[in-house]
């Protein structure tokens, strides 16, 4: 996340499908999939709309020989460089219901670019179900969306890196600062991080890599609001870092903590 985060970014959300499909108790379904991703012959997508707080935006309807998923999914990232999505839909039963599909528009899947403040090189896409079908074979997983929560809250520690990355990069190039020393303390926050302490751990990484591309802006000067400025880069992803792969306990600790200071 230091040296690219748009790489940084996709190639996290790839991995998430390749921990998915290692862990299914199919084995037919580890067979024909999981060599293929971790050889990169095939490359994931995450679609999690089914997954998220709130009424579903995606559905998920039992269908002969599998499930018809309808609907949106806000933040797909990697379009163009992917060829599967690992999808997550919701059932009428509150089951999240996972299924990989094929990353390739037609009338049963459109994509929407678009225009974000950052990372604009990961390609991310707002993505339409339409009626698309997602054969029983391509099924990863079934749980009821309260267990899903509560293994989302104790997985959410790589995301932190992001931000650990951009501000280590930032305090690269700044030289030798106090900075350093917090980004050491963060990163042990993170990796001692519970599902009850992850959601204040993660602001905290997330308001050091604000902080620490605010002191590169200033120390870089006038020059910093150039296009080409590498801390107007950085400031923008650490803008992005405020709120991507964010939950409602994170805001809030983030919220807190930008107000204190």
């Amino acid at each position: 996340a230091a040296g690219c985060l748009s790489t940084a970014f996709v190639w996290l959300q790839h991995h998430s499908a390749v921990r998915a499909v290692s862990a299914s108790t199919d084995a037919g379904l580890r067979a024909a999939w999981l060599r293929p991703m971790c050889a990169g012959q095939r490359r994931a997508g995450l679609a999690l709309a089914g997954a998220m707080p709130g009424p579903s935006l995606l559905r998920a309807e039992v269908a002969p020989g599998g499930y018809v998923f309808e609907g949106t999914s806000p933040w797909v990232t990697g379009w163009g460089h992917i060829d599967t999505l690992y999808v997550a839909a919701r059932d009428d039963q509150d089951n999240v219901v996972w299924g990989l599909i094929d990353a390739s528009p037609g009338s049963a899947l459109a994509f929407e670019r678009l225009d974000m403040v950052a990372v604009m090189a990961s390609q991310t896409v707002k993505a339409t179900f339409r009626q698309c079908f997602v054969p029983a074979e391509r099924i990863v997983r079934k749980m009821p969306i309260k267990e899903w929560r509560i293994r989302d809250a104790g997985g959410l520690r790589s995301n932190g890196s992001l931000a650990l990355g951009v501000a280590a990069r930032c305090c690269a190039l700044l030289g030798p600062s106090p900075l350093d020393a917090e980004i050491g303390a963060a990163r042990d926050r993170l990796d001692a991080g519970t599902p009850q302490t992850m959601p204040a751990a993660r602001a905290v990484a997330s308001e050091l890599a604000l902080r620490a591309a605010t002191a590169l802006l200033v120390a870089s000067g006038s020059a910093s609001i150039l296009a080409s400025s590498q801390a107007q880069r950085l400031a923008r992803e650490a803008l992005f870092l405020l709120v991507f792969a964010s939950r409602p306990a994170i805001k809030e600790s983030l919220s807190g903590l930008l107000a204190s200071r």
